[in-house]
């Protein structure tokens, strides 16, 4: 699972790009070689948990790498401070995350069941290196992914936030989720509450 950090600040004047339209090794820059983001290339979701320990480093960045060549929207955004990539965040259709069916924490919860409905898109994850945290980074993003998913047919876009105020003291590689107060600054609402420093988070586009 991937741990790095988003934020709460004003945004950066920083560009997002999909992640597909940018350089692989900018994307290998962001996710680095050591920590969680090194050991899940963002598949976490994307791969049931009975076949999770079978899939090695290497073949979890190559499937990465095969996503961000494949036609279609997704699988998520690059953020650069000029010509640095600071971040990445994970956004697509729910559809293409069948582990969090699985998930105890969202399924229940969450107020659009049919986890197949190609208007609902996720917001899932977050990774910027530590020596760009606490710069809006974690906020630009989000923001520039609600526009990335109404530009592409989306609805409504859904995240899974840590509550810091109710969970206490939170380690940063603890926050890849993001957190609820990025998500409301985004313009996200709190819809469900399934673990009391979980909530889910969720932008109706209008669509």
């Amino acid at each position: 699972m991937m741990t790095d950090i988003t934020d709460d600040l004003e945004p950066a004047p920083l560009r997002v790009i999909p992640a597909a339209d940018a350089p692989l090794a900018d994307v290998e820059a962001v996710f680095g070689t050591k920590g969680d983001p090194a050991h899940c290339w963002c598949q976490w979701y994307k791969i049931p948990g009975s076949d999770w320990r079978g899939v090695g480093d290497d073949a979890l960045h190559d499937r990465l790498a095969s996503q961000l060549a494949e036609p279609g929207a997704g699988p998520g955004l690059l953020a650069y401070d000029g010509d640095t990539p600071v971040g990445w965040c994970a956004i697509e259709p729910r559809a293409n995350l069948p582990r969090l069916k699985q998930s105890r924490l969202i399924a229940g919860a969450t107020p659009n069941p049919d986890f197949d409905e190609p208007g609902v898109w996720s917001l899932s994850c977050f990774v910027v290196p530590r020596a760009y945290r606490q710069r809006g980074v974690g906020r630009a993003l989000a923001e520039a992914a609600v526009d990335y998913a109404r530009a592409n047919g989306a609805r409504i876009v859904e995240g899974y936030a840590i509550d810091p105020q109710v969970r206490g003291k939170t380690p940063a590689a603890d926050l890849f989720h993001g957190t609820v107060s990025m998500f409301v600054n985004a313009g996200f609402s709190e819809v469900a509450r399934p673990k009391d420093d979980r909530a889910v988070m969720q932008l109706r586009l209008g669509n």
